[in-house]
């Protein structure tokens, strides 16, 4: 088995020895550039994220030998971590995190040096701030305010990604909500359904009920309707019948995490029952 293997199963059908296929890839810097990139992507999983494969990730984004595109796959495959260390629950003693304290700390000391020196590539600044996010610190928000104000849509782009983790941009989000470009607009919806910004809920629900929002935006949107008022969900009803299922799943995700699905399924199987009885009787009638 090898990485092209991996990727195409599921991590929880991945082989014991899985960390070490991707540890020696990560190492090898005679290895093919994209089986390194490949390698960075899948050692992001929480199911062989450790501080083993967190150290070999540290040394490609602190290497200024190494490509910007692989030291930025490096910094963005730590973010699980981080954010498993900071939203995790661990009331189950065998269950563990991925870092401990020490080494949590030991990420955000490089990554903080990394993201104040201007002679490290953009992209690979971007992408520590966008994997540090998951872990806020203090440092973060004037970040994200710099990065927001820049004349760079990459920046920006960034800025609004990070606005999802860290609280006190509801100003922000709401401006990014009418953004042109649909890759800010999209993190501005899933921000707004995380902070629950009940002032977006318009545009949320235009979006939802629009038959022409794009693919993407309808699924953030569905989530974050459900998020911001949940007892309003019913607009997101229809779509539990549409013919991508893609967008069906999500809507019926959407209604069970508001807590609405289980009663919309409950009517359904009354009218369904009552349709049943109708028919019967009709039947009944007949005769």
């Amino acid at each position: 088995m090898n990485l092209n293997d991996l990727n195409e199963i599921p991590p929880w059908e991945w082989p014991e020895d899985a960390d070490s296929m991707v540890l020696t890839v990560l190492k090898d810097r005679k290895a093919i550039e994209k089986d390194r990139l490949l390698a960075a992507e899948l050692a992001g999983d929480l199911v062989i994220l450790g501080e083993e494969v967190g150290n070999a990730l540290l040394d490609i984004i602190q290497s200024n030998e190494e490509a910007a595109e692989l030291r930025s796959s490096a910094a963005i495959a730590l973010g699980p971590g981080l954010e498993e260390a900071e939203f995790g629950d661990y009331s189950d003693p065998d269950d563990a995190p991925a870092f401990s304290e020490s080494f949590l700390q030991k990420i955000q000391r490089t990554f903080h040096t990394l993201y104040i020196d201007h002679r490290v590539e953009k992209d690979v600044r971007r992408s520590i701030l966008e994997a540090s996010v998951r872990n806020p610190q203090d440092w973060h928000t004037p970040a994200i305010q710099d990065a927001y104000a820049k004349d760079d849509m990459d920046w920006r782009l960034t800025a609004v990604f990070c606005m999802r983790f860290v609280k006190g941009f509801e100003k922000e989000i709401l401006a990014a909500l009418n953004s042109a470009d649909p890759r800010i607009h999209y993190n501005a919806i899933e921000a707004a359904g995380n902070w629950e910004l009940d002032a977006a809920w318009l545009h949320i629900a235009r979006l939802v009920t629009a038959p022409e929002t794009e693919k993407s935006l309808l699924l953030a949107a569905i989530w974050a309707a459900a998020s911001i008022r949940p007892h309003e969900s019913d607009i997101i009803e229809p779509l539990v019948d549409s013919y991508d299922e893609d967008i069906s799943e999500a809507a019926m995700d959407a209604l069970t995490e508001a807590g609405f699905a289980e009663e919309w399924e409950s009517e359904e199987d009354e009218d369904y029952c009552f349709e049943e009885d109708q028919d019967e009787d009709e039947d009944d009638a007949k005769k």
